[in-house]
């Protein structure tokens, strides 16, 4: 069982952190808890959970008034304009252990929680008070920020506050400025948390999630008897030898791809065969510019240094 509500106060009081608690009705949302501690001087925040494609999971902690960029805040972390999407409900229980509407900082107190990555608008900084919800949302507490960072200090989690509303390059020459935050360990659900389909659309993002090719698939699957690996060692050596057709030298690579690939299925899978089919093609054609490029290149390099005449 998590922490509670009480469990996280006695430990902000052990901590010496002083705070503010204000009770009020349940609220879901930012606005409806405006209502009740609007007025105080102090920026209330939203917060979002978060995962990418590797099951990795985020709290982004902003002041209300942030706008969030998903699609910039992925390519930020090195993620891809699509990596990142809203976590789903299971997770709220299974890694966080707080119900809908209570993500705030204070969840990571929880060791389920220890690999979650947490982003911090630099915003709460310059306010005098930040209000969040004490892993229930009856209640909501106010602290200054440095007192959120000798709370968070004390679960083993450094505080990481960044404009979140910046929009920087990314590319080649500029990489992503919040890759360090992305988590290095995942955490995976005892139940999968999405059913499998030709496309994946997340309702917050829009953003499909397109299924890798059959062959990719059987790829990954696959996992080399000791026979198979004996037999590819030995085929190893048959390819040593320089082929200057290079279809010939094509073919033989797909026969050996293909006879170690449906030695591990049961039934040969003509899906399978005609990927390969169609990867013959692609490769004969890389190869034949290889060839051609290699032709060319050696032959300016053999003008260039040819020796002089007396």
């Amino acid at each position: 069982m998590g922490f509670t509500k009480e469990h996280l106060l006695a430990r902000l009081q052990e901590l010496q952190i002083g705070f503010s608690q204000y009770e009020h009705p349940v609220v879901l949302t930012v606005e409806a808890q405006a209502k009740y501690v609007g007025h105080l001087k102090g920026g209330l925040s939203k917060n979002l959970f978060l995962k990418d494609k590797k099951q990795r999971f985020y709290i982004v902690s902003a002041l209300a008034e942030t706008k969030v960029d998903l699609k910039v805040l992925s390519q930020r972390l090195g993620l891809g304009k699509g990596g990142l999407r809203m976590a789903p409900e299971e997770a709220l229980s299974e890694i966080l252990q707080v119900p809908l509407g209570c993500v705030t900082p204070f969840a990571l107190v929880n060791d389920s929680a220890r690999n979650v990555s947490l982003l911090l608008d630099q915003g709460f900084e310059s306010q005098e008070f930040c209000i969040f919800h004490p892993l229930s949302n009856d209640m909501s507490i106010a602290l200054n920020a440095r007192d959120l960072d000798k709370f968070l200090k004390s679960i083993g989690k450094t505080p990481a506050y960044v404009d979140l509303e910046a929009n920087p390059t990314v590319g080649k020459d500029q990489p992503p400025d919040l890759a360090a935050l992305v988590p290095s360990d995942s955490k995976v659900l005892s139940d999968p948390v999405e059913k499998p389909g030709p496309t994946q659309v997340n309702e917050n993002n829009h953003v499909p999630a397109i299924n890798q090719p059959a062959i990719v698939k059987v790829a990954k699957a696959v996992k080399p008897s000791n026979a198979a690996t004996k037999e590819k060692s030995n085929d190893a050596v048959k390819l040593s030898i320089s082929y200057a057709d290079t279809d010939k030298f094509i073919e033989e690579i797909l026969e050996m791809a293909k006879s170690l690939v449906l030695s591990e299925i049961k039934e040969e899978n003509n899906s399978v065969s005609n990927n390969i089919s169609k990867l013959g093609v692609e490769l004969k054609n890389i190869a034949t510019i290889f060839k051609n490029t290699a032709y060319t290149e050696g032959f300016k390099a053999g003008i260039h240094h040819q020796p002089k005449r007396m």
